[in-house]
This record gives structure tokens, C-alpha cells and sequence, in this order.
């Protein structure tokens, strides 16, 4: 750390873990040194001493629920079974698993010896997966019992040094013998906001996904600024509904209701029917419910739906994609207080948020700024955009990310003098609120899930016969996006699009899969080569499909 000296005075320092220096600042006021980032506080520790009988967490597949004081113990007892085999400050390891108490053991039990979570996307392909613990190397991982083989596999390419297997509280499965097995207390770190939680991969405009790095820092802020816009309290209750390997369904509120002392309810994975079920509970009383608007849809669709009583919600919350007016009607319409957001990985991931009071008045718009995020639109020529017009959204505030796994802060223009640069055409309107106008890179959503289109081309381009590839996302009534591939052979071959689906669906998550494929000749190309998308979707995009 770089100590500041006289009055005032402000200097930047670094830290350095893993190769990755993260940015810190201390501040001197009348010869008083003070470090910006106060240390870590573990908030399960906190509430298991004041509230140990308090349900933290219940999961309505297994049918188990931890108390405070039940979720601290196992957090320890992980932690000191991580030392056992090794895992020290710093070092990764890494969860592949379907919704479970052990997402929030995982997190916990690093935080408190320094170690760094890796919360794996189950619906990547083995490939993919490859490609992030050679990336990271955790060294170990836990995996739910369904994925079995993909863990054998990632323990083969990567050296993990064991495998713990997840098996909805099996006592005979291997995690819980290593909970079982571990009695001594681990020894804590001493951690502060500077700190990596946690590593989350994002899908990457050059074809590989990219490690953000997430800070306690950032969860904090991140707990702060939601708290606010979302009315949470330690009564609050929040049914997940989103993947826990999502920084929406870890933080969008699953560790800001933790830390407020309320209660979530997990299921392994989403089922309208089934959450449906689980809001008209009153046993269960779920007051909070966030998710993408897909699912929204497949829930206002489902029979069930009519007859559901949603009078206990408090708080429901959309983000991820834009979301249709019919289907924020069909729950607006039902009493339910809705309220749109807008975040990303990098943003851990609240930014701004459309209150329940404007959603129906200012259809479209993202809503403004949460209190401790920063928001500007750029224009070209570097200078703040004017209302109404269109330039890049920026982010700046406690809640952004330092940076990325083995990349230095500002690494491909991403950050910039504490900005992150969303990569998203915006404007803002008169009374300051904020709309999505199209996305600076060509990345689209499909049923909430990032898609870059890099990523995708490169596998098309592995097909034999594939000589030139593009895709683009293109309007779908279900999904929101699909992905469109437009390719040319190469000069003497044919191209069969149903192979080249099965090439692309061996290789990459099913949401990344095409779901059209468009054999042309050539694709449209400027004078220096670079493929003209903008004319492609202007060809392509006409009505949603449906199929």
C-alpha cells in the first residue's frame, strides 16, 4: 500500500494477487493514515450469534433448511476441510452444481480463509468448462451428483487435487463426510474489501469467456445499493428463481437478504409450475422474487398462475433483457409490485433500477442510477452525452469490478479511469432516466443468458465446410433472442445446416447453439474486410420467431 502523506492527500497503490494487481486508495486527513476499504465482516457469523434460530436458507427440492447457526458451522467446518487439503489465500476452487446451500457454504467458507470461489456455469458444454479451470486451476471442486463426468473430466485436464460430491445432503456423499470429518476451527484470514470473493466468468467478445474479479468490496456496496431499491429487511423472504452460478441469482438478492438476516428458498432449478407453487405458500411466505423475463413469461403463461395468491409479494424485480409490456402487465395487473433493473457481472451486478412507481410510465427505460453507481452515456468524442442523445452507458462506483483474471486493470479499453465501459448504446431523457438504444458489441441475450457472437463464429468456423460465419441475434417470441449463423461454404463444398447445428451443439451450450443457420454465397464485407453486421440484421430481423 502506497500511505498518503499531508492533508488530504490521495495516492493510488497496488496490491498484487495471483499475477492480478488490483487498485487501492488511502486517504490522509491532519496526519491520520486510513485505508478506503474497511475489513471483511462476515455476516453469517454476525446473525448466528444474534438470530442462531432464524431459517437463512431453505431448499424446497431436499426438503432441508439451515438455521444461522447451522449455515455458520458448516461454513466453518468447509473452511477448515480447504485448509486440510492445502487451499490457502488466495487459491481457487471451484462449484459445478444445480441451486443449493452449498453455493453460500462455498462463498462463506472461502471468505473467511481468503480463498476465492468459482462458480461454474452448469450449462456450458465440457469444452467450455475446460477452458475456465485451465484459466483459473482451482484446486479443488465441488459438483452436484449430475454432473459426475463432467467433473472426472475437469479433474483430468486441469490437476484438481479432489473431487467432493454434492448429493442433496446425502451423509454417505463425500462432501458431507468432509463437513463431517472437519471439527477443528479453520484459522481465519485477515481480509478486508480489497479481497477477491469471487471469480464469475462472463462470455467474452473474442471468443473466450473472462474472469471478473469480485471483491467483498463489491459485494458490500452492491448489498447497499439493492438494499434501498428493493426493500429488504430481515423479514424479507425471497424465493430464487435464477441459476446461483449467475451473479443475478447470487446477489439479485440472495446475499443481500443473508446479510439483512432474512431467508431464502431455494429450487434445484427453475419450474414456473413449481415456483408458482412455492409464491402461494403462505407457509413459506415468499415476499421477494427476481428473475429474467422469460421467466416471467413461462410463469403468467402457466395455468397456474390465475389462481396463485401474490398478495405477500413485496418485491418483484426483471432484469437481464428487455421485458415486454404484456408480460409486465400480466403481473402489474395482478397487484404485484414489479421494478426493472439493469446490472452485469462486472457491476456485481446492480447499477440502476426503474422504480414500481415509473415501470408502467416509462416503458423501455432502465430506470436511473442506485445510489452508489455512477452512471454516464459517452459520446463519441469522449464528452458526457446530452438528453436524448445516443453514446456508450458508463459505470463507475464501489460495486464495479478491479478488473479481470490474468488481465490488468484497462485491459482492452474496458476500464478507464475508474469507469467501466459497458460496451451499451444508451440515451438519457430529460427527467434522467435511462434506455438501452442497441449494444455496442454484437453480444445478444437469449432467455437471459449472455451470447457473444466471437464465441460462436469460432466454432462455426471449425465445420470444414465453412469458409466466412456471422451471427447475430434475432428477435424470438419465447427466448427474447436466438442466434442466427449466416455462413458461406468454402469454394467446392456444401454445407448441411442440420450437421452444422449438431457440430455447434457438441461444442457449446445449448443457448449458444443457432437456431437458424443461412447459406449464402458471401457475406457482405467493407473495403477492409471487416463483415458488414449491421446490413445482416437489417436483412434478417423482421418478425420474433416463434419456433
Amino acid at each position: 500500500m502506497v500511505q498518503a502523506t499531508g492533508a488530504g492527500a490521495r495516492r493510488s497503490g497496488l496490491i498484487a494477487l495471483n499475477d492480478i494487481d488490483i487498485p487501492i486508495v488511502t486517504t490522509a486527513y491532519q496526519g491520520i493514515t486510513m485505508s478506503t476499504h474497511p475489513p471483511y465482516k462476515d455476516l453469517v457469523r454476525h446473525h448466528a450469534a444474534g438470530r442462531p434460530d432464524r431459517v437463512a436458507i431453505r431448499n424446497l427440492s431436499s426438503g432441508r433448511a439451515l438455521t444461522y447457526a447451522q449455515l455458520d458451522r458448516r461454513a466453518d467446518r468447509l473452511a477448515r476441510h480447504l485448509q486440510d487439503a492445502g487451499v490457502a489465500r488466495g487459491d481457487r476452487v471451484a462449484i459445478l452444481a444445480y441451486n443449493g446451500a452449498e453455493f453460500f457454504e462455498l462463498q462463506y467458507a472461502c471468505s473467511r480463509i481468503g480463498a476465492v470461489a468459482v462458480l461454474l456455469n452448469w450449462r456450458l458444454s465440457v469444452p467450455e468448462l475446460e477452458y475456465i479451470v485451465r484459466d483459473c486451476t482451482p484446486l479443488l471442486l465441488l459438483h452436484d451428483v449430475a454432473f459426475q463426468d463432467a467433473a472426472t473430466r475437469l479433474e483430468q485436464v486441469a490437476g484438481l487435487r479432489s473431487l467432493l460430491a454434492i448429493d442433496a445432503g446425502d451423509p454417505n456423499s463425500s462432501y458431507e463426510r468432509a463437513l463431517a470429518a472437519a471439527e477443528a476451527p479453520p484459522a481465519w484470514a485477515d481480509v478486508t474489501h480489497d479481497d477477491l470473493c469471487l471469480l464469475m466468468y462472463t462470455s467474452g467478445t473474442t471468443g473466450h469467456p473472462k474472469g471478473a474479479l469480485i471483491t467483498h468490496g463489491m459485494v458490500w456496496w452492491n448489498t447497499v445499493n439493492v438494499t434501498f431499491a428493493c426493500h429488504i429487511s430481515s423479514d424479507a423472504v425471497q424465493l430464487v428463481i435464477l441459476p446461483l452460478f449467475h451473479i443475478g441469482g447470487l446477489n439479485s438478492h440472495a446475499n443481500p437478504i443473508l446479510h439483512a438476516g432474512g431467508t431464502i428458498v431455494l429450487h434445484r432449478s427453475f419450474e414456473p409450475g413449481e415456483a408458482l407453487r412455492a409464491i402461494g405458500d403462505a407457509a413459506l411466505g415468499i415476499t421477494h422474487l427476481t428473475g429474467v423475463p422469460a421467466q416471467y413469461q413461462f410463469m403468467a403463461a402457466h395455468p397456474r398462475f390465475a389462481e396463485t395468491d401474490l398478495r405477500r409479494l413485496q418485491f418483484v424485480g426483471v432484469g437481464g433483457s428487455p421485458i415486454a409490456m404484456v408480460t409486465i402487465e400480466a403481473w402489474t395487473g395482478r397487484g404485484v409490485p414489479m421494478a426493472q433493473g439493469f446490472g452485469m457481472t462486472e457491476s456485481c451486478p446492480g447499477a440502476l433500477s426503474l422504480d414500481t412507481a415509473d415501470i408502467l410510465r416509462k416503458p423501455g427505460s432502465i430506470g436511473r442510477p442506485l445510489p452508489y453507481t455512477d452512471v454516464r452515456v459517452v459520446a463519441d468524442d469522449g464528452r458526457s452525452a446530452s438528453p436524448g442523445e445516443v453514446g456508450e452507458l458508463w459505470l463507475r462506483g464501489p460495486n464495479i469490478a478491479p478488473g479481470y483474471w490474468k488481465n490488468p486493470p484497462g485491459s482492452g479499453g474496458a476500464f478507464v479511469d475508474g469507469w467501466f465501459r459497458t460496451g451499451d448504446a444508451a440515451r438519457m431523457d430529460d427527467e434522467g432516466f435511462f434506455y438501452i438504444v442497441d449494444r455496442v458489441k454484437d453480444m445478444y441475450i437469449s432467455g437471459g443468458e449472455n451470447v457473444y457472437p466471437a464465441e460462436v463464429e469460432n466454432v462455426l468456423y471449425q465445420f470444414a465446410q465453412v469458409g466466412e460465419a456471422a451471427v447475430i441475434g434475432v428477435p424470438h417470441a419465447r427466448w427474447g433472442e436466438t442466434g442466427l449463423a449466416i455462413v458461406a461454404p468454402r469454394a467446392g463444398a456444401e454445407i448441411d445446416a442440420q450437421q452444422l447445428i449438431a457440430h455447434c451443439a457438441a461444442r457449446l451450450a445449448k443457448f449458444k447453439v443457432p437456431a437458424e443457420i443461412v447459406v449464402v454465397d458471401a457475406l457482405p464485407r467493407t473495403a477492409a474486410g471487416k463483415v458488414l453486421k449491421r446490413e445482416l440484421r437489417q436483412r434478417y430481423k423482421a418478425a420474433p420467431r416463434e419456433t
